[in-house]
């Protein structure tokens, strides 16, 4: 039978039986016909089939979305890069985290500078213990509920009223003592904070490897203090808050490490920028803490 100007090659198919499982052109080699591969059967005849074509390409976004708009040949699809996310990731930290820092540091200023404040909360110790409640409330709100830290405005609401409690803890502590040596911790720590980030940024050694060491020990720091309830004297507090210092220290290297992400093993993701802000306004406020306590007992 002649089919489009020739006649089937002979062989051990006939024109009834299909090619072997219907594979497509890999099943034959080109070589063996005149005019390379034969043309297709008519419609209703078997034969093989034609390899199905390709899907048009959608281009997709970081999180597996697709584009919906149509790719024109040679146009490369607009995409952000991981640097440019993590880049945006870490003003929002840090913008977040100054904000944190302005609100500590006027409530600071208030107690400190007007006493009439600092003896109203010492008649009304209620105040410190509503405190208290209030940041433990957040602090397990934001660190174990992952929805909640990652949408908008609760997390923020959550954070407002951390740091608003945190601030007034902070300020009833400073109010106990003298004003030359609240300012001066606090330049201290503004200075050791910088130095520790710029670290954290240049170094090329990962602290985010030492997360389960740093968690031993901050349980013996917990530990520790409990232990100088009992046990006090100066010796005992300087040693308490110089390994508390050092190890909020390290934390903080940590911590910031956790937020560059990138070369780093673990990172966090750039949706918990509030989280992100809140462990390093923990770090900082801790640094300061003892730094004060270091301060205060060298003076006396």
């Amino acid at each position: 039978m002649s089919y489009g100007g020739g006649a089937y090659p002979q062989g051990p198919y006939s024109q009834q039986q299909p090619y072997p499982g219907q594979q497509g052109y890999p099943a034959y080699p080109q070589q063996g016909y005149p005019g390379g591969y034969p043309p297709g059967p008519p419609p209703g005849q078997p034969g093989f089939n034609v390899p199905p074509q390709q899907p048009p390409y959608v281009a997709q976004d970081m999180y597996g979305g697709t584009d919906a708009g149509y790719k024109e040949p040679g146009m490369a699809a607009f995409e952000f890069s991981d640097s440019s996310i993590r880049r945006g990731f870490i003003k929002k930290v840090y913008s977040i985290l100054m904000c944190q820092l302005a609100v500590s540091l006027a409530f600071i200023a208030w107690f400190v500078y007007d006493k009439k404040t600092s003896l109203y909360v010492q008649h009304n110790s209620w105040l410190v213990i509503l405190a208290f409640v209030t940041i433990i409330i957040t602090i397990i709100a934001l660190s174990c509920c992952g929805d909640l830290r990652r949408k908008s405005p609760h997390n923020f609401i959550f954070l407002g009223l951390f740091t608003l409690a945190e601030s007034f803890i902070l300020a009833v502590c400073s109010s106990r003592y003298k004003t030359d040596i609240v300012f001066m911790a606090v330049g201290i720590t503004a200075a050791v904070c910088l130095g520790l980030t710029l670290f954290a940024f240049q170094t090329k050694w990962d602290f985010t490897m030492i997360g389960g060491f740093l968690f031993v020990a901050l349980i013996i720091l917990m530990i520790f203090g409990f232990v100088t309830i009992f046990f006090r004297g100066k010796t005992m507090q300087m040693v308490y808050a110089s390994f508390g210092a050092l190890l909020f220290s390290v934390y903080l290297i940590y911590d910031t490490q956790l937020m560059l992400g990138g070369k780093h093993k673990y990172s966090v993701s750039p949706e918990e920028y509030v989280f992100a802000a809140m462990n390093l306004y923990l770090d900082i406020i801790n640094i300061f803490i003892y730094i004060l306590t270091i301060l205060g007992n060298a003076k006396d």
